[in-house]
This record gives structure tokens, C-alpha cells and sequence, in this order.
């Protein structure tokens, strides 16, 4: 049917608290934490004038969304702050094609658009870097270890913020066949893509006890919407593809946990990644229609035996796993692998599910839930405590400190507890420049070379002070890559 294209993209939005105050502002916070990174970067030019977020790919345009009204309060609020809106926003881009900024009241990192699976999986591990250097930057100023920073999804306060997976893939594609091919695939994914998370927020299961899979699922209430703050979905059909629309969308994918280990997340994004190539390709997908999705996605994640049993429209029942094996199935009799990447996929997704059948404690050095299953576990038998107990809450967000002294992963990361799969050069490369073969390459030389002369950027154009314009909208290949450099 169609050619996939390899475009991929990270947005992780950080939880940010300030321990020595009793009462801190989250947004002055993350403008502070903002300037604090010392990346070469141009600083609040970027072009919101370019966004479009009320553009539906079911082919209509709505007037308004729920999240314009909290943003219209935040506005309210932002009036009374002695600072204008651009210097609120704090938005950098950096020379390595990342977006960095205040997302409302959290940072947030945007990886560069990756031609590679492995590519953005450095990418989304130099965010962690830059994020914790700005950190570390803003309490040398302190004097303290004041600002603590995390990579998770939930604050345990009932407020979910988003770690979103974006893909570009052809128009061509009838956005209904994307729907039901992926949806069963999504509600399942987390049995290896969960970040973890003890206890439940969601309004209907708060006696919940114990270690669930996944952070978000507490918070998904529809199987499409457009909105990303409120309703949360299982799909989000937003149309705002950063490239030429009549050839392509952007998948933008708000369902997914922030994954501290680099491993869930390439096999999380690796094996969404083959299930659209499955799709574009026109094979015969799983016929797979469940009856009540969004109810499957929170049972998938409390069930305690990692693996529940859904029903499926035609009546009949099924469970996670044997939804994942039926995808896996699919991609292995239609695409055999024929790189790298998509063979590591391939192989590490049929050994997590096989892992997950008979022995899941080997899953504890690579998929976070697992980790902190086990983690967690010993803990709880050292001291004699029970999953109830508010110490759990506390070493969960611990997990997810990017401090290297305090984070839970990182103290396991150093001991060499958990797998790695990313090498300190691939990270330093990544932090610093932009990954090769992509137009993010065009964007951040031009931060790099000529960030004072730019005058607005945006991920689909530069704009200079001169009038001379770098248009990215078309430019999606390496080919496109390179001649927009030899022409520009």
C-alpha cells in the first residue's frame, strides 16, 4: 500500500519540585531550571504562530478544546507574573535539533526528529542528560540540592503529565485502518512498555493495592480524542503532521509511559513502529475488535498476574499477551526482518513475551515495571511493609530522579544492575549534535552556526533576521537532506 517512512520523535514532559519550599511555583521553576542549561541553543524565538492543534484527522477542524480553558486560566494567572509570555515559555533550540521548554508547568525536551530506531533512543537519553544538567546548574546557584527533577508521569496528586511518541506516516493511509490496527496493540503494549506504578489514581479503583504496569492508564477515558490534557486517549487524532500535508501524518501518541530504561523504550517504540510498517504494507492484520478498550487498558495494568483477559467484540475472549503474540505473529510472516534495528526488534519483542509467559523474573533488568517489582519487593521484605504503605509512593518517584545520587535507576545504572543499551559516546554525540541524515541536522547547524541571526524556528522552517527562509516542510528524507544542503 504504502512506504513507511523512518521519521521519529520524543516529547517527555519532567515533574519538577522545589524541597525547600513549602509553597513553589512550578512554572517559575521550570523557567529557572530553563535557563539554566548551558547548551548552545537560540533562546525564545520559537514560531507558535506555526501550530495547529485543533486540526482533526477525522477531517474536521474544532473550535475549541477543554485544555483552551486551562490554558486561558494559566494565562489568567501568568498576567500577574512579571514576565511576558515568550519569556515564560523559555523555548531553546538546541544545536543537537532538540525543542527544550516550559510545557505549562513542566519542562519538557523534545527530542530532534530520528531517522532511527537506536538514534532516538540516545536522543531520549541526552534529554535526561541536558534536563539534569540544568538541575544540577540551578541548585549550584541554590546552594543547595533544592530542585529535584523526575521522569515519570504522575505526581501523585491526581495530575498526569505526557511522555508522547510521534511518527510520521504516509496520508495515504485510511485513518480508520490506523485506529483498529493499533488500538488493540496500544491497550497491550504496556506488558513490556509500563513504567511501573504502586497504588491507582484513577477515580474507580483508588483501593488498588500493589505494583500496576503502566502510570497512564490511570488516566485514559477514550479511545480517540483530540484533546491531551483532559479526555485522554487511547489514539490522538491531532492533524498536524510538521511536514507536507497532503503526503504525510504525524502519529502522535500520548498513551505511553516515561521509560527509564532505554531498553523498554526502544522495544516500545521499535514494535509500534513495525505494527505501522504492518499496516502501510496492507497485510492482514490480527483481527483483533475489543469490546471496551479504555476499561482494557486499566485492567491490562492492575491485572496481577501481568495478564489479563479482554473481551473481544465478536464475543469471545483473549488475553494481552496472546494479543501481543498475534502482532508479533503478523510482523514476523509479513516483514521479516531485513536491518539491523528492526531484527533486534523483532528478537528482543519475541523474548520479552516468552520471558513474560515463563519466567518474569527475568525481565528485571530491562523493563521498569519488572525492575521495580523487584526492587521494590526486597524493600518491603527488609523492612516488613506492605504495598499500602506511603514509603512505596516515595521510593517510586525516587525511580524516576534524574539525580545521579538520589534516582533509584541511576543508582542501578551505575552498579550495572540494568541492561544498557546505549553507549556514553552515543549519548555525548547525541547531546551535542543532531542526528545525521535528518533535517533536525539542517536545524541545528543553523542554531549552531547562526543562532544570532535567526529571528524565528519552528520544526519546519527557519526564519533569519535578513528575510532569507529555510523551508523543512518537504524536507523528510536523507536525499531531501542533502540536497537542502548543497542548494541552502
Amino acid at each position: 500500500m504504502s512506504e513507511f517512512v523512518p521519521l521519529l520523535g520524543m516529547e517527555t514532559e519532567y515533574g519538577i519540585i522545589r524541597e525547600d519550599l513549602e509553597d513553589s511555583d512550578p512554572v517559575e521553576e521550570s523557567m529557572k531550571l530553563l535557563k539554566s542549561c548551558a547548551k548552545k541553543s537560540v533562546f525564545g524565538k520559537w514560531a507558535y504562530s506555526q501550530e495547529n492543534s485543533h486540526q482533526d484527522m477525522r477531517g474536521f477542524k474544532v473550535h475549541s478544546l477543554a485544555q483552551d480553558e486551562e490554558e486561558d486560566a494559566f494565562c489568567a494567572q501568568d498576567r500577574k507574573r512579571p514576565y511576558s509570555y515568550l519569556e515564560m515559555k523559555c523555548d531553546r533550540v538546541l544545536a543537537n535539533g532538540a525543542r527544550y521548554y516550559n510545557d505549562h508547568t513542566h519542562p519538557e525536551y523534545s527530542t530532534p526528529e530520528c531517522n532511527s530506531l537506536f538514534s532516538l533512543v540516545a536522543h531520549d537519553v541526552a534529554g535526561e542528560r541536558i534536563v539534569a544538567e540544568s538541575a544540577k546548574i540551578r541548585n549550584q546557584e541554590l546552594g543547595e540540592k533544592a530542585v529535584q527533577v523526575f521522569k515519570n508521569n504522575t505526581d501523585y496528586s491526581g495530575h498526569s503529565y505526557g511522555t508522547h511518541d510521534n511518527y510520521l506516516v504516509p496520508r495515504d493511509i485510511p485513518f480508520d485502518l490506523l485506529v483498529k490496527g493499533l488500538v488493540p496493540f496500544m491497550v497491550t503494549r504496556q506488558l513490556y512498555a509500563g513504567a511501573g506504578k504502586v497504588g491507582s489514581e484513577n477515580p474507580g479503583a483508588k483501593s488498588y493495592k500493589g505494583l500496576q504496569l503502566a502510570q497512564r492508564s490511570d488516566f485514559i477515558e477514550n479511545v480517540l480524542s483530540i484533546e491531551t490534557m483532559t479526555k485522554r486517549p487511547i489514539i490522538n487524532p491531532r492533524d498536524e503532521p510538521h511536514a507536507s500535508r497532503n503526503r504525510y501524518r504525524r502519529l502522535h501518541l500520548i498513551m505511553g509511559d516515561a521509560n527509564m530504561s532505554a531498553y523498554a523504550t526502544a522495544l516500545k517504540v521499535g514494535s509500534t513502529m513495525l505494527v505501522l510498517n504492518l499496516i502501510a504494507s496492507g497485510a492482514k492484520l490480527p483481527d483483533i475488535e475489543l469490546e471496551n478498550p479504555v476499561e482494557d487498558s486499566l485492567k491490562v495494568s492492575h491485572e496481577k498476574n501481568r495478564n489479563a483477559i479482554l473481551k473481544k467484540k465478536s464475543g469471545d475472549s483473549i488475553t494481552a499477551q496472546e494479543i501481543q503474540e498475534a502482532y508479533l505473529e503478523a510482523v514476523e510472516k509479513n516483514l521479516p526482518g531485513n536491518d539491523k534495528e528492526s531484527n533486534w526488534v523483532i528478537q528482543e519483542w519475541k523474548r520479552t513475551l516468552n520471558e513474560l509467559k515463563h519466567s518474569p523474573g527475568k525481565l528485571s533488568d530491562r523493563i521498569d515495571w519488572a525492575i521495580k517489582e523487584k526492587l521494590f519487593s526486597e524493600f518491603m521484605e527488609s523492612e516488613n511493609l506492605g504495598w499500602d504503605d506511603p514509603m512505596l509512593q516515595s521510593l517510586d518517584l525516587e525511580y524516576h530522579n534524574l539525580d545521579p545520587d538520589r534516582g533509584l535507576y541511576r543508582g542501578l545504572e551505575q552498579a550495572n544492575e540494568v541492561y544498557s543499551l546505549v553507549t556514553e559516546k552515543e549519548i555525548s554525540q547525541a547531546i551535542d549534535f543532531p542526528p545525521e541524515g535528518t533535517r533536525a541536522k539542517i536545524r541545528g547547524e543553523a542554531v549552531s552556526r547562526e543562532g544570532e541571526k535567526i529571528k524565528s524556528i519552528h520544526w519546519t522552517g527557519v526564519e533569519f533576521e535578513n528575510g532569507d527562509v529555510v523551508d523543512l516542510t518537504s524536507v523528510i528524507s536523507q536525499e531531501d537532506v542533502e540536497k537542502a544542503l548543497v542548494t541552502g
